[in-house]
């Protein structure tokens, strides 16, 4: 057996002290001399935070009965839940929820009318905060009501989908609900007229 140079000594320390210093947290990197369990259960704490926060619920807390499909929009995690009736199918997406609180509505509602390829016209209150949108956009890429749309019994109010994909997960909404396209054109083919709708 031969003895190991000098030099592959330190290149072996070199190459795993590099791939240690690539592996560590970019938080832990930064901080000279902290204390790195303190930083790590920061960090844990954090992820595991937001991984619960969007997490698969179960419907009876918050319905009755499951009679033409249920929704749920959690405001807080920004999620919404689809079940349908015969408990078949479970769905779990992001979404965009209100900017500001006055903007939120809570409660219950159903959906009342399905649209592919709405058109859109601001609220009053939107004109007035915005007076330089336009009075009507039709279907298509500038809709900002995407490329289906779920009308609730809440005047103004729509589950509906969005071409500015950056809004998802956001307080960036006027007071709908917004969902990727790929994902309000699953939610309308399951969806009814006549499904429950629970914002909380």
């Amino acid at each position: 057996m031969t003895k190991s140079s000098p030099f592959l000594l330190n290149r072996r320390g070199f190459l795993a002290g590099s791939a240690a210093l690539i592996g560590t947290p970019a938080i832990a990197q930064s901080v000279a001399e902290a204390d790195t369990t303190e930083i790590e259960a920061e960090v844990s704490q954090t992820v595991r935070r937001n991984i619960s926060s969007f997490r698969s619920l179960d419907w009876r807390p918050y319905f009755s009965d499951l009679k033409n499909g249920a929704i749920l929009v959690d405001l807080d995690s920004r999620a919404l839940h689809y079940w349908s009736e015969d408990e078949a199918v479970y769905k779990l997406y992001p979404s965009s929820v209100p900017l500001t609180e006055d903007l939120t509505r809570r409660g219950r509602t159903k959906v009342t009318r399905k649209v592919e390829g709405p058109s859109w016209r601001p609220t009053p209150s939107m004109k007035e905060r915005n007076p330089e949108w336009p009075d009507f956009v039709g279907p298509g890429p500038d809709n900002p009501l995407g490329t289906h749309a779920l009308y609730l019994s809440w005047t103004y109010y729509r589950i509906h989908g969005t071409h500015d994909t950056r809004k998802i997960g956001r307080r960036s909404s006027n007071g709908c609900i917004g969902m990727y396209n790929e994902h309000i054109s699953e939610l309308f083919a399951m969806a009814k007229v006549g499904t429950q709708v629970l914002l909380i």
